[in-house]
């Protein structure tokens, strides 16, 4: 067997990774002023601010909610219940993942769409001051292994260590992040899918923050979610507290014309939609790939790229 796949929780964890260590100074680039951009999952010394930035980084434990933090932009109000009452507008995610096989695409997006495409959240190398996004097939390249669509970033690399803190230093220096979708590649994202659904300034967006906001919840089986509503490009939005960085676990529009599940326990994001959507991210300068319901999404699973067993 080879590493596990995530930790049952009760709810869906934040993942911070550092993104810089020893004497390297942070490097996020947080958008000046009010808005508030995932940069990359990374957590800021406390009370620092990025040198880059004129801003100011909210104090650990500082409450932070998308949808009542007066600094948030991203537009729309949710649908304001009492704290813990399921969300029936999510419930048709709920129903589908449940009797979806465990560890697979279905699991995670219903399995209801015409495609669906896995996008690979990008290692990123240090240069100098400057962060460099690195695909995976680079690294498969690098280490003489291949890159193909079920690919598993142990299975790149040749060693359980690099899902932890080891890296592969002149190639990568942080591992993608688990958990989380970077701002530029949720961007990205969110312009695609923007053109692909009739409600794009209705979406519904999942996230935990550990607390109890006055805000519906959608209750998965591996995940206790707060929902909110707001356009597409909210997709880009922080929902953790300051410093830490959090992208949406899980959003989809109004009609249901998609869904983006970004798993805890995983580097990659899945997306359910129609084939025009899925050959449009396809088009994109992301890294992406065709995937299907039955595919499977634990990091153990490359069955071109065989790893050893993690000790």
């Amino acid at each position: 067997m080879g590493r596990p796949f995530g930790v049952e929780s009760e709810r869906w964890h934040v993942i911070a990774r550092p993104s810089y260590g020893g004497e390297r100074e942070p490097d996020s680039h947080p958008t000046p002023g009010l808005p508030t951009l995932v940069q990359s999952a990374r957590e800021l010394p406390p009370q620092v601010a990025p040198r880059s930035s004129p801003g100011v980084v909210r104090p650990r434990g500082t409450d932070h909610h998308p949808e009542t933090d007066p600094d948030h932009r991203g537009g729309g109000t949710a649908a304001v219940q009492t704290a813990g009452r399921t969300a029936p507008d999510g419930r048709w995610v709920v129903e589908a993942v449940r009797a979806a096989p465990p560890d697979t695409v279905a699991a995670l997006v219903p399995a209801r769409f015409a495609a669906y495409a896995r996008v690979f959240h990008p290692a990123v190398r240090y240069d100098g001051d400057d962060d460099v996004h690195v695909r995976w097939d680079e690294v498969a390249a690098a280490n003489g292994t291949t890159a193909h669509r079920l690919m598993q970033w142990p299975g790149i690399t040749g060693s359980w260590d690099y899902l932890g803190e080891a890296d592969q230093p002149g190639l990568w220096n942080d591992a993608p992040a688990e958990g989380h979708l970077v701002a530029h590649v949720a961007r990205e994202l969110a312009a695609v899918l923007e053109e692909q659904t009739t409600t794009p300034g209705e979406c519904w967006f999942g996230w935990d923050d550990g607390g109890a906001a006055d805000l519906p919840r959608l209750r998965l089986p591996r995940a206790d979610l707060l929902l909110t509503r707001g356009p597409v490009q909210r997709a880009a939005t922080n929902f953790a507290p300051e410093p830490r960085e959090q992208s949406a676990a899980l959003w989809w529009p109004a009609d249901r014309a998609w869904c983006v599940v970004t798993d805890p326990a995983l580097t990659t994001t899945y997306v359910g939609a129609g084939v025009a959507a899925v050959d449009a991210l396809l088009a994109t300068r992301l890294e992406v790939a065709p995937a299907g319901p039955r595919d499977p999404v634990t990091p153990d699973c490359d069955p071109v790229n065989p790893v050893a067993p993690h000790a």
